[in-house]
């Protein structure tokens, strides 16, 4: 219903109402039929559903069913080494999904607790939740609107709407009829659930409670959204049935081989199936990817990028676009004097300080004051001026109001008198005494002030004799002091942000609730590429999403939007296959926020709704924090992407030495317990050190990657499978030219070992020299070689150690033999990244001379 296009004496005949209100029976009644004035909660998980849920990913499924059928064979060390890998990797994702708070409690609370209602004439004091239809509010000051009302008498009435509309300063409010279509920021006659009453008072019917207010329908949005899978999740579960499909046909394929050839045991067979599987799963990979975010989270909250959902750090460096509010993330949230034309000067400080109702002694600093922001700009400008002068007393003042447009004041001046006059330009233009020209003049700078987003102001002032009375009549003839443009203006931290993100291949659209011609002079003042065409919200309503998901690929300016206009370009965005980051602050924000791949609210002016929402919050409001969040999230998929490449080689040369020795018809040279020590001392060491390379020099002057790009991509497949042959092939061969069962196991293991840390060098570069600079700049990788060192010399030479993982010494030239085959591996590794490095630089040039 368009509350705002109805008289409101139709409203009480309507709804049933009058100027005094319900009586307490039919209140009763109402509250009976049509429910109470909260919002509706959808029904959440419960929390062993939420726990539970964590162990539904297909390898850790299948790890639990290898540990299980571990446990029934009666090999219960190595079944609870790998149940303890599975639960430790559940009880991680469930803590994170716990840190992630519900959004509608903090809905609830912008409802505020009472409401001060008319019943039968008579003013009380009522709960908010028991508010009905047809209650008649009164409003005052300080208060929360209770729930949506149309005013029906208004006095000097501003509220401050920046939750609902994202605008800055508060709206004067009236009871005029409207009659257009116009968005909640524009309707002027009504009051809407959750804002706060600046100045003034009213009173107003209620026609909207619930859900059914601006508010609720907020929350409505807000609860439909469903939370959207990272790009690395989807990414990780795309490579986990990857390796799934990859064992399964290897396990089907083995069992009938080695059946019709061999006619093996299925005892023996069941064994190997078990060890394939150890062997081919990386579990510790999820416990390593998992310490790499968590790095990423530390070291953003270093940078005052707070993160609420540990996958969301790699989705900051796939991201595409980002969309962003205006008011308080690009800009400051505090109207500023940026522009002032004027022919006296210390007149105009004169009157932006005397001419107003916040500051009343000069002992106050304007740090202190809370209220207009309008006319704590000016005081602000006062305040850095160098000839401020005293205070004047007051001798009488004219308060400002719409009907009028202009607020004055009367001072003494020497023996006489002076009015200062503040408000409308045209108002004060027509009442200066002025010619011709100097109007024009005038008119042509408060043009150009307008045209650039600001909102202007006039001053005049007149002399007068002590006696004068201050009165509208008496404002004539005034001269006219000057003009002033007042804007939120953008941050400069957010200009060079807006700079980095385009030149990272990051497109920034800016999305608000504030009128057309300011969204614009933001727009180009803070650097947006599209800014010629702005797409108000009444023009949104008018496409289809497939016209709205063509629009918003040229436009980078949207005005005058609602929480479900914001919900819709998110949408449109990520319908095109943009991978979408949106910030904002209020709870006008939040349904996108939750919405978008990654939503980042602000830490210190953002709501608590927007913050609850969001999976990143900026704890310095710095639209700045962003880009260095986006370049820690490139860093972070690049170290994810090397540690993942250095992980499947091993784990495949493992599964092959199985499936190889299956083939030949020969006994397992490995056991599970010895495949375990392996995966164990590579996650415990090996692994974690890639964690730590530092960023490329050019991570931010790349476009974002492909959204739809698996981890695994071509070549990393071919890395993986020629590697793996080099790590299994000479290994194995070079075990078997020797005798015993403990020697060919140890040497296979040995080597396995030293291959897997030479290869992690390898992967410190996917496609460049690993040995560089760098490489002496992460010190955990010495160290955690150093550490790898200790542990496989105490299975080699411990007898404890050898005893229990059945290995035994190795003689000098064993080792150097060893050795031989690691170096061997690390430079023909080398080689080929040069050479394909070389290979993808002349297709990139043949394609480039192709255009």
């Amino acid at each position: 219903m368009k509350w705002y296009q109805v008289k409101s004496t139709d409203i009480m005949k309507q709804i049933n109402t009058t100027t005094a209100g319900l009586s307490p029976e039919e209140r009763s009644q109402r509250l009976e039929e049509h429910g109470y004035n909260k919002m509706q909660e959808r029904q959440q998980l419960k929390p062993w559903q939420k726990f539970l849920k964590h162990f539904t990913d297909l390898l850790m499924l299948v790890l639990l069913a290898a540990a299980i059928l571990k446990f029934v064979t009666g090999e219960y060390v190595e079944g609870g080494i790998i149940f303890l890998v599975v639960i430790v990797n559940g009880f991680v994702g469930y803590w994170q999904e716990r840190k992630a708070e519900e959004s509608l409690d903090g809905l609830k609370q912008m409802m505020g607790q009472e409401a001060v209602v008319l019943i039968d004439g008579t003013k009380q004091t009522v709960a908010t939740e028991e508010l009905v239809q047809g209650d008649i509010v009164a409003l005052k000051a300080g208060d929360v609107v209770p729930a949506d009302l149309r005013l029906i008498e208004v006095h000097d009435l501003l509220i401050e709407e920046s939750i609902l509309t994202g605008e800055s300063e508060a709206a004067e409010k009236n009871t005029a009829l409207l009659s257009d279509d116009v968005p909640a920021g524009d309707q002027k006659n009504m009051a809407f659930s959750g804002t706060m009453v600046q100045t003034g008072s009213a009173f107003g019917v209620v026609v909207e409670t619930g859900d059914a207010t601006e508010i609720g329908k907020i929350n409505q949005a807000l609860q439909s959204v469903q939370q959207q899978t990272t790009p690395l999740v989807k990414k990780i579960h795309q490579l986990n049935r990857q390796i799934f499909r990859g064992i399964i046909v290897l396990i089907i394929f083995l069992l009938f081989f080695t059946t019709f050839r061999y006619g093996m045991e299925w005892q023996l067979m069941f064994s190997a199936m078990i060890a394939l599987i150890v062997a081919m799963i990386p579990e510790g990979l999820p416990a390593v990817l998992t310490m790499i975010l968590s790095m990423g989270v530390k070291e953003m909250s270093e940078e005052n990028a707070i993160i609420k959902s540990m996958p969301s750090v790699e989705t900051l460096g796939s991201m595409t676009v980002i969309c962003s509010d205006k008011t308080g993330t690009l800009t400051k949230n505090e109207m500023t004097v940026v522009n002032v034309a004027t022919h006296e000067q210390a007149r105009v400080v004169e009157i932006m300080n005397n001419c107003q109702e916040l500051k009343l002694t000069d002992n106050q600093t304007v740090a202190e004051l809370k209220g207009n922001p309008t006319e704590l700009a000016l005081l602000h400008y006062v305040e850095d001026q160098d000839q401020t002068e005293a205070l004047k007393t007051v001798k009488s003042k004219i308060p400002f109001s719409s009907s009028y447009k202009y607020m004055a004041t009367l001072h003494s001046e020497g023996d006489q008198a002076v009015m200062f006059v503040k408000g409308a330009p045209e108002v004060l233009l027509d009442k200066a005494n002025l010619t011709t020209g100097e109007r024009q003049k005038w008119q042509k700078k408060a043009s150009q002030f307008a045209q650039q987003g600001q909102r202007v102001l006039g001053f005049a002032f007149k002399q007068v004799s002590e006696k004068q009375e201050l009165t509208h009549e008496a404002l004539t003839n005034l001269t006219f002091a000057g003009l002033a443009g007042i804007i939120d203006p953008p941050k400069a931290s957010a200009i060079q942000a807006v700079k980095e993100c385009q030149t990272a291949g990051i497109a920034v659209k800016m999305i608000t609730g504030d009128h057309k011609d300011t969204a614009k002079a933001i727009g180009k003042e803070i650097g947006l590429k599209h800014t010629d065409t702005v797409l108000e919200g009444i023009e949104i309503d008018l496409l289809s999403d497939k016209e709205l998901a063509k629009k918003v690929q040229k436009v980078d300016v949207f005005a005058r939007t609602t929480p479900e206009h914001k919900l819709r370009i998110v949408s449109a965005l990520q319908d095109n296959g943009e991978v979408v980051g949106m910030t904002g602050d209020g709870v006008n924000d939040a349904p996108a926020l939750k919405k978008a791949d990654i939503g980042i609210a602000m830490g210190i002016k953002g709501s608590e709704v927007s913050k609850q929402a969001a999976d990143m919050v900026l704890a310095d409001d710095n639209f700045h924090t962003i880009a260095k969040a986006v370049k820690e999230g490139r860093k972070i998929f690049d170290n994810l992407k090397k540690t993942i490449n250095f992980f499947l080689p091993t784990a495949l040369a493992q599964g092959l030495i199985v499936i190889f020795a299956l083939l030949m018809n020969r006994p397992l040279p490995l056991t599970p317990i010895q495949i375990l020590w392996v995966n164990m001392v590579t996650t415990i060491t090996l692994s974690y050190a890639l964690g730590f390379e530092k960023a490329g020099k050019d991570s931010m002057n790349q476009p974002p990657r492909d959204a739809s790009e698996g981890i695994l991509t071509g070549y990393s497949l071919f890395r993986v499978i020629y590697v793996s042959l080099l790590i299994m092939l000479p290994a194995y061969f070079l075990a078997m030219r020797f005798e015993g069962q403990a020697l060919q196991q140890t040497i296979l293991l040995q080597n396995i070992v030293l291959a897997q840390a030479v290869y992690m060098i390898n992967c410190r570069e996917l496609t460049n020299p690993s040995i560089n600079k760098g490489l002496f700049q992460n010190r955990p990788l010495f160290i955690s070689l150093g550490i790898l060192t200790v542990l496989q010399s105490a299975v080699l030479f411990l007898p404890i150690m050898q005893q229990w993982v059945g290995t035994t010494t190795l003689s000098g030239t064993q080792q150097l033999i060893i050795f031989a085959n690691a170096a061997l591996l690390f430079l023909i590794v080398e080689v080929e990244k040069g050479l394909t490095k070389r290979i993808i630089r002349s297709q990139s040039q043949t394609s480039s001379d192709l255009s």
